[in-house]
């Protein structure tokens, strides 16, 4: 079995804005100490969102996305690759394409972009009102994110939250738009809103039955059973996703007070069944990435 892949995603203003330890996405250099100690604790991706903030209704192109901050976005990446060198993904799948192009210019390894709709509803404490993230992502627009992101020789994070974008990444397949394998995949479970997948165990064995056999898969749990969703990917040969976004709690239900602590606890469990941690450059190697120079910040 391949060595596991940690991810990191260390920002939860939007989706735990009631989260004791919470960081403001302005305070950029807390946020990047965030990704250096959970790099330094095990990881070797980190999967950031920059500076930005969510729009407050549907606009009349019927999406209701992110607002990017370029400058706060560029700074955190520097901020990070100037103390670690993790792979650099760049997260907001709920940003829009003429956007998402222009972050390219910051030199991130690998993009984020759901392939299925977008429908994400987050409210875990009622006294904060709920971020809603909505927008659908046509075939035309994926094939034109994948051209565009293997020109910026950026490799996509096909965001899966149910079967229909494996049907999706087929079809652009069929087509010929250049995805280079092996593609690289996060499935999204328990995450709440119109697209959301149960998160059990039935779930996670429906999706890794029918995934395409030339994906490498990533787990993503906003749920209470994350830990134990996460385990089971563990000893299924997956890699997982851990953090603040997705769920800023220790398997004991306390409060992380880093994110480095969460992701202490996937390696504590992928070393105690005999599966190693892969380091930056090993992930780079599964992933399907080229060898990067440490401490490269952006141009």
């Amino acid at each position: 079995m391949e060595k596991l892949i940690i991810s990191a995603a260390c920002d939860c203003s939007k989706s735990y804005p009631g989260f004791k330890y919470v960081i403001p996405v302005e305070e950029v250099e807390k946020v990047a100490d965030e990704y250096v100690r959970a790099v330094n604790a095990g990881a070797s991706l980190a999967h950031h969102h920059g500076v930005r903030h969510m729009e407050k209704a549907i606009q009349s192109d019927g999406r209701q996305f992110s607002i990017i901050n370029f400058d706060g976005w560029r700074r955190l990446t520097e901020l990070i690759r100037d103390k670690v060198n993790p792979v650099m993904q760049f997260g907001v799948a709920s940003a829009r394409l003429p956007d998402k192009v222009k972050l390219m210019e910051y030199g991130p390894e690998m993009m984020s972009y759901a392939f299925n709709v977008h429908d994400e509803h987050f409210q875990p404490d009622p006294k904060y009102p709920p971020t809603n993230m909505y927008g659908l992502h046509p075939r035309e627009e994926l094939e034109e994110f994948c051209i565009v992101a293997k020109n910026h020789g950026v490799k996509p994070e096909v965001e899966a939250f149910y079967t229909g974008a494996f049907w999706n990444l087929e079809f652009l397949r069929r087509k010929k738009v250049p995805i280079d394998d092996p593609v690289y995949m996060t499935l999204f479970i328990g995450w709440p809103g119109g697209a959301w997948t149960p998160p059990d165990a039935e779930s996670l064995l429906h999706l890794v039955h029918h995934l395409p056999k030339y994906v490498n898969w990533n787990l993503s749990v906003m749920d209470p059973m994350h830990w134990k969703l996460l385990a089971l990917a563990i000893g299924l040969g997956g890699h997982v996703r851990v953090g603040w976004e997705d769920y800023p709690y220790l398997p004991n239900g306390e409060a992380a007070r880093s994110n480095a602590e969460l992701v202490e606890v996937a390696v504590a469990m992928a070393r105690a069944v005999g599966r190693e941690i892969a380091s930056p450059d090993e992930a780079r190697a599964i992933i399907g990435l080229s060898p990067r120079p440490a401490r490269n910040s952006v141009a």
